[in-house]
């Protein structure tokens, strides 16, 4: 070989070698980015872990908060308010009833048919969306448009009912806002959550709101019953089955309720009530404890929200907020590393990836991931995905929502602590009076919300935390039953056994 033949292949080879130094180069740094994401993602899964010690420390936690909370006003961040219902549907009420449901980006009229013996013979169902620009309007015009909502579904149901037919129809109202009520029919709004924000609402009793737009659009009918959305998914729930003690709606907010002994309400010495009984509403949305496993991007959601350091307990639980934990985690990732390739813009906009969205991506069961990859493009603008990256993104909705339904499960056993039906003592703490071979009381706790009802994945993490923390012995007799428009159905129920009374049977002396 010439000299030209042995520089043209000591050139070859120097270009190979620099070839081969920069795919190395390449694979290195890839692999290195590679490893910020795994790194980054297991720091996550770290930082959101549930182990059942820590679960059990969260429902010591509520139970404590929830003795402070009926101890004093301002005790505790569970506000712990009295509904005034101290008597729940006992499957005996009939007659047709009617019911609204306000409390999300869609509002529920209902009319119901109840006949006795805990039978509902007929129900008709309309959902309406609420215009975002009511959300932040005035009361008139938000009170206005739910009235005319219902005038028209009277009309239409009754086939052109005349409005005088209905004339003195006592009607529910679900009001699933923090309200502080004065009594089973009355109560004033204490804040907005959820997107609302209509100023000259606050501290105004939301009946009376709605009685004057009722009358506004000629609709002569009684709000006899006041309830939160919890609350009437109790009452249904107990007019179902005479067990149910609590309830819980985890949607896209979430609260909490259940039957409390009135004196146990502390804060209301000289509490009168028929039944010896009182629902309490938690308000649980705004539980906050040590123990809770708060992550980076929990605190930049708190403190880029419109409520920084309230509802904690409710930005890390409920469809409101996990589908925008999920965008956080992949925007810092995105950053990080080229897995999702160009940065989209759209990983910067609050809320773009929707909870139902991110429950999609997580159920994706097709061996490509397909799902996750057109939600990925039609909803971030993130196209050609590699598989690794779309199971990344399954892994990162996972840790969300197990730690949210374990999270929920643990807040469940806290009120069942509280009422000493959770078996912390033994079997024998729920044992029915009378029994003394130690039979263990039954336990019903009724669970509406889309995120329990239609997320497949997050009801199994919930139903397997609760009997995770209550043990092998116990868990059998607690029972999670879903109930299906259980608020709105809860409330027409609530009309139904309050309508009868002349007077409120529960008064603060």
């Amino acid at each position: 070989m010439g000299k030209l033949g042995l520089g043209i292949a000591a050139a070859c080879a120097v270009a190979s070698c620099a070839v081969a130094a920069v795919m190395v180069g390449r694979r290195v740094r890839s692999r290195r980015r590679w490893w910020k994401v795994v790194t980054a993602v297991q720091e996550l899964e770290a930082a959101a872990a549930t182990p059942v010690g820590r679960l059990r420390q969260v429902v010591d936690a509520m139970a404590v908060e929830m003795h402070a909370g009926l101890a004093s006003e301002g005790g505790s961040k569970l506000k712990m308010l009295l509904t005034f219902v101290d008597n729940l549907p006992d499957g005996s009420e009939n007659g047709i009833y009617y019911a609204l449901h306000v409390g999300g980006t869609n509002f529920r009229i209902l009319k119901i048919q109840l006949g006795g013996q805990r039978s509902i013979l007929g129900r008709d169902v309309e959902r309406k969306p609420i215009p975002q620009s009511l959300m932040t309007s005035t009361s008139e015009e938000f009170f206005d448009f739910i009235a005319l909502a219902l005038k028209e579904f009277i009309e239409r149901m009754g086939n052109n009912l005349q409005l005088s037919q209905v004339r003195g129809k006592d009607l529910g109202f679900t009001f699933s806002f923090p309200v502080k009520q004065t009594s089973v029919s009355s109560g004033t709004l204490i804040k907005w959550t959820k997107g609302f924000a209509i100023e000259d609402m606050v501290e105004k009793d939301v009946v009376e709101c709605l009685q004057k737009a009722l009358s506004r659009r000629g609709l002569d009918m009684n709000v006899a019953a006041l309830v939160n959305d919890s609350v009437g998914t109790l009452a249904v729930g107990h007019f179902l089955d005479k067990d149910t003690v609590a309830a819980v709606v985890i949607g896209t907010g979430t609260n909490a309720c259940y039957l409390e002994r009135a004196d146990a309400v502390i804060k209301c010495q000289g509490l009168l009530s028929t039944s010896g009984g009182m629902v309490i509403n938690m308000e649980w949305g705004n539980f906050w404890s040590s123990h809770l496993p708060r992550t980076s991007y929990d605190t930049d959601l708190d403190v880029e929200s419109q409520n920084p350091n309230d509802q904690g307990f409710e930005k890390m639980i409920s469809g409101m907020y996990l589908g925008d934990i999920v965008r956080r985690v992949i925007h810092r990732l995105s950053i990080e590393s080229d897995i999702f390739g160009p940065l989209s813009y759209k990983l910067s906009t609050r809320f773009v990836l929707s909870t139902p969205l991110m429950a999609a991506m997580h159920e994706d069961d097709s061996p490509d991931l397909r799902e996750v990859a057109k939600i990925l493009e039609e909803t971030l603008d993130i196209r050609d995905v590699p598989l690794k990256a779309r199971k990344i993104m399954v892994k990162v909705c996972d840790v969300v929502t197990r730690r949210a339904a374990r999270l929920v499960a643990a807040g469940i056993v806290g009120i069942l602590k509280k009422i000493g039906r959770d078996g912390t003592g033994g079997i024998s703490s729920g044992r029915i009076k009378g029994y003394k071979s130690g039979k263990m009381r039954r336990t019903v706790v009724a669970v509406e919300g889309g995120l329990y009802t239609s997320y497949t994945v997050f009801r199994e993490y919930l139903n397997e935390a609760v009997a995770e923390i209550l043990g092998e012995e116990i868990a059998p007799y607690v029972i999670l039953k879903t109930m299906e428009d259980g608020s709105g159905i809860g409330a027409a129920m609530l009309a139904a056994s309050n309508s009868a009374r002349s007077v409120d049977t529960v008064q603060v002396l």
